[in-house]
């Protein structure tokens, strides 16, 4: 029989074997002992190594990365290595971190750490840039699983590994640190690490300790501009009773035109609409263009600390505690102007025609005089503790029966204050050009020659007004207890390798929390607050209260370099004073959700074999989820609910080693999503209208009737180790989704507070109301040339391409909530092609790597209900390059230099699918990274 000793060793060997058969063969217990030459690879060929190895012994499928050395994972953190693993896309470049991830097309990832499941806050998932990368050893990527793993995530499973103390032959030390430049921000960021760990035989056994710390600091500017939101304008020939160039008015009693519309209103040229008995052409028009200046200081802190025990060979305890910090200080300056007449004439100023698009009735450039404006100083601080410990033991009482149990505990807490000032004026007027280059938004304002301030410049502090000031504060925790317990047997059967059954109790608690206060100073111009804030007793002077950007777009936009903005911490480091100008006390946070769940699982797999050359494993799960839930909201409405899931879950998979070189496999598999927990609750949110001339307000709410979203999921690859440490490897995959939660939406009418009269609010809230497919295709290779001149002796490639085609069912509703019609789209977030490429050059004591990474445009969510646009946001193509550089000065020491998004691209998005030119949105600029860094061990 192939016993399960002999794989181990092969996982450990297989680097060795020059021929790279396949080891599948009945053997004894002496073969297993002999002893084999492993071959050592270090840098970034080693770890490929390894990767390669993890993959081909995995009973799943699966993609790994290892990390070259302890300390020492192949790239800054996590999400940035995952970039180049067959079949995974990234986005989200801002704050100087890649931060999204989505496997195969989909976002739905289930991430554990050392397979326990982790979240943030009150979230069901956790934040994988959260977790330094200094702290891993490796990353597995399940493309399927098994029934003994867990069911969340639709898109596939992330198990990030830590170090323990029996992982190494004695003590170990590891010491590192990194500094990085930001091109952007101007500043050096911090990167330091360390590790201690030892083993020790004692009378009673063998101990090992290890801790390992991680710190983190960037300092980091991201800038953007943006074209707002469509509505229906008339032309400058309206019908009677209406003005030129006015938005066209919302409501049941006009009703002249439906908002939120996937593909939006018409936009050819002569489209028409229904004003009472006329059809009348319009213009789609942007209500307003705005822009941001995010400047932060982050910081990431981490711990991992193990202890294990192994008092006999049959017996082993493991205790183990996990620690992610996170803290941010966020100054977000932002300008904002209406892109239309604010009394809906352009006075006794001459304006130019607007001009259109060739073919459309979208506008493309227009003139605006007196239009109403503000800029936003925006301060925000972010907490975040998340603690885990987790109390084990591993018993193998014979050489049939492994019995393995965990006690998990885990809570984290995310805290956040935010603190925000208003300045108002209306504009003497302006220029712009909602697509002036590819995409980018150009504008410029008009001075008013009759007065002695240059009305033109945004940084001018006499141009603005004191306005509302905004002051909340709040966040979310969550706990949760979880007792797992495992068992693998081995029986003397035939064609059965082992058999696995196990169970999971899980106990969890979530609640958000928060408070939202207000106040708008009397009529003031923005020196006389400065002045009175300095007079209660501020600290600093007037021009402290100011927040100026200079360089704003970094030239890569045709608009003013500069403008001011309240500065959104001082006034936060000053709150009590700014509260006692505007005559109020903050007040206490109040919670908002409270919800208990208790969740269960059980599962049975069986591994089986059939002759020498064909292994699998079939099983199945069955998982049951309870909520008993409560809701606030800021008005005192309080509500109630509990909800349920219970899903069984069948899996299969076959393994089969065609020849010594080539695997294939075939899996079928199901997973599912759960609602977040704040969509499932009861009650609606209002808000009024904030755009002039739009007289309808809008709500968001949960749903307490969601349902789990579940996938079925289907997998072919095969696999050829063509030579040591080389393979090509591919897979077609199939995923049917079903219950995908999408924005609905309805009209209701309620009484608006600041209309003081009652109006239509558009209300939104998450349904059950979509069905998806995914399938696609994935190739990847990693190849050293072999029998090259020592001098080329070392060169490598690493690439790997994804293929995808998606559907999604999108629906419009009406108002009264119900489906007006059906419209097949992509996906969320599904590149139809993705590829990444990676040159190497590996000489043992030095390595270097170039890696280019591009995905093509893909639909990545909705804009609200409220506006005449196409629905859908998407993303332009997005492509990056990065280089490292490592070189071992001698066996303890090392150093490495990287820099990461070489090219300096902009990143943009648009409305609606093929609308880059005549519906592009925003446009952004991050930094460019520059690192140097050293490590040291011994």
């Amino acid at each position: 029989m192939f016993k399960r000793s002999l794989i181990n060793s092969a996982v450990a060997t297989a680097i060795a074997l020059a021929s790279q058969q396949a080891i599948a063969a009945e053997a004894d217990a002496s073969e297993a002992d002999e002893e084999v030459e492993v071959i050592q690879i270090s840098g970034i060929r080693g770890s490929l190594n390894k990767a390669l190895n993890n993959k081909r012994f995995a009973e799943q499928i699966v993609d790994s990365i290892v990390a070259e050395d302890i300390g020492k994972f192949p790239d800054n953190n996590v999400v940035e290595a995952l970039q180049r693993v067959t079949g995974v896309q990234v986005t989200g470049r801002g704050g100087g971190e890649i931060s999204e991830i989505s496997i195969r097309g989909l976002n739905d990832v289930h991430t554990t750490v050392n397979g326990r499941d982790v979240f943030t806050g009150s979230g069901r998932a956790v934040a994988l840039q959260d977790i330094p990368a200094s702290l891993l050893s490796t990353v597995d990527v399940y493309k399927t699983r098994s029934a003994s793993q867990n069911e969340r995530g639709i898109a596939g499973s992330i198990d990030v590994k830590t170090h323990r103390p029996f992982n190494f032959d004695g003590s170990k030390v590891v010491l590192a640190a990194r500094g990085t430049y930001d091109d952007q921000a101007e500043d050096i960021d911090t990167n330091l690490s360390a590790l201690t760990s030892n083993r020790w035989e004692t009378d009673f056994g063998e101990f090992g300790a290890l801790v390992n710390l991680s710190y983190v600091e960037k300092v980091f500017r991201d800038d953007d501009i943006i074209a707002g939101a469509a509505f229906p304008f008339f032309t400058a020939n309206p019908p009677s009773n209406h003005q030129p160039y006015k938005i066209m008015n919302f409501g049941s009693a006009l009703g002249y035109w439906t908002s939120g519309l996937t593909e939006g209103l018409p936009s050819a040229a002569g489209s028409t609409l229904t004003v009472g008995d006329e059809q009348v052409e319009y213009l789609l028009g942007r209500d307003a263009a705005f822009g941001r200046v995010g400047e932060a200081t982050r910081e990431r802190t981490g711990a991992s600390v193990s202890l294990q025990f192994a008092p006999s060979d049959e017996l082993e305890f493991l205790l183990e505690g996990f620690y992610t910090g996170y803290r941010q200080e966020l100054q977000n300056s932002m300008w904002f102007t209406n892109t239309f007449e604010s009394d809906g004439n352009n006075g006794n100023v001459k304006i130019d025609t607007p001009t259109v698009f060739a073919g459309t009735n979208i506008v493309k450039e227009r003139q605006v005089y007196a239009p109403n404006g503000f800029q936003s100083g925006d301060a925000s601080t972010g907490k975040t503790d998340s603690y885990l410990v987790a109390f084990g033991t591993k018993w193998a009482p014979s050489d049939e029966l492994v019995v393995k149990a965990e006690l998990i505990h885990q809570t984290s807490e995310f805290h956040s204050e935010f603190f925000a000032q208003r300045f108002d004026r209306q504009a003497y007027g302006l220029d712009i050009d909602f697509n002036d280059k590819d995409g980018v938004v150009g504008i410029s304002f008009w001075d008013d020659p009759s007065t002695s301030v240059d009305e033109s410049d945004l940084a001018e502090f006499a141009n603005w007004n004191a306005g509302t000031l905004y002051d909340n504060s709040g966040g979310n925790k969550g706990d949760a207890l979880t007792f797992t317990l495992d068992t693998e047997w081995t029986p003397d059967f035939d064609n059965i390798e082992y058999i696995k059954f196990g169970i999971k109790a899980e106990q969890r608690g979530a609640q958000n929390y928060g408070r939202e206060q207000s106040a708008t100073p009397s009529a003031m111009t923005a020196v006389e607050f400065a002045e009175a804030l300095v007079d209660a007793g501020a600290n600093g002077t007037v021009s402290d209260y100011f927040y100026r950007v200079d360089n704003y777009m970094f030239g890569r936009a045709d608009t003013f370099d500069s403008f001011v903005s309240a500065n959104g911490l001082y006034m936060l480091d000053n709150a009590d004073r700014v509260r006692n100008i505007l005559g109020y006390e903050r007040e206490a946070e109040i919670t908002t959700m409270d919800i208990d769940e208790t969740a269960s699982a059980a599962y049975a797999t069986v591994k089986y074999r059939l002759g020498d050359d064909i292994t699998g494993e079939i099983g199945a799960r069955y998982v049951s989820y309870e909520q008993d839930m409560q809701f606030w909201n800021f008005e005192g409405e309080y509500a109630t609910g509990q909800a349920e899931a219970k899903e069984f879950m069948p899996s299969f998979s076959l393994n089969w080693n065609v020849t010594a070189d080539v695997q294939a496999r075939v899996a079928y598999t199901e997973t599912l999503r759960m609602p977040n927990y704040a969509d499932l609750s009861p009650l609606q949110f209002w808000f009024e209208p904030l755009t002039e001339g739009v007289s309808y307000g809008t709500g968001n709410g949960g749903n307490p009737d969601l349902q789990p979203t579940t996938s079925s999921n289907y997998d072919v690859s095969l696999e050829w180790y063509f030579s040591e440490g080389s393979s090509l490897y591919g897979a077609v995959f199939k995923r049917e989704v079903e219950g995908l939660v999408i924005g609905g939406s309805k009209t209701v009418r309620r009484y608006s507070e600041t209309r003081e009269e009652e109006i239509d609010f558009i209300l939104g809230a998450p349904v059950n109301a979509s069905n998806g497919e995914l399938s696609g295709v994935e190739v990847g290779l990693i190849y050293f040339p072999t029998d090259l001149p020592d001098v080329l002796d070392g060169l490598g490639v690493q690439a790997s391409y994804t293929a995808l085609e998606s559907s999604q069912q999108t629906k419009d509703f009406n108002a009264d909530g119900s489906v007006a019609r059906v419209i097949e789209t992509n996906m969320s977030g599904v590149s139809d092609s993705s590829y990444s490429v990676v040159g190497i050059y590996d000489k043992g004591n030095f390595d270097v790597r170039l890696s280019y990474v591009w995905r093509e445009e893909f639909f990545s969510g909705l804009e609200g209900a409220s506006f005449a646009n196409p629905r859908q946001f998407w993303k332009r193509p997005e492509q990056s390059l990065d280089f490292q550089f490592n070189y071992d000065v001698n066996e303890n020491l090392s150093i490495s230099i990287d820099a990461r998004n070489i090219l300096d691209d902009k990143y943009q998005d648009y409305y609606g699918e093929g609308n880059e030119n005549t519906f592009n949105f925003g446009s952004a600029v991050y930094s460019r990274l520059f690192g140097f860094g050293m490590k040291y061990s011994f």
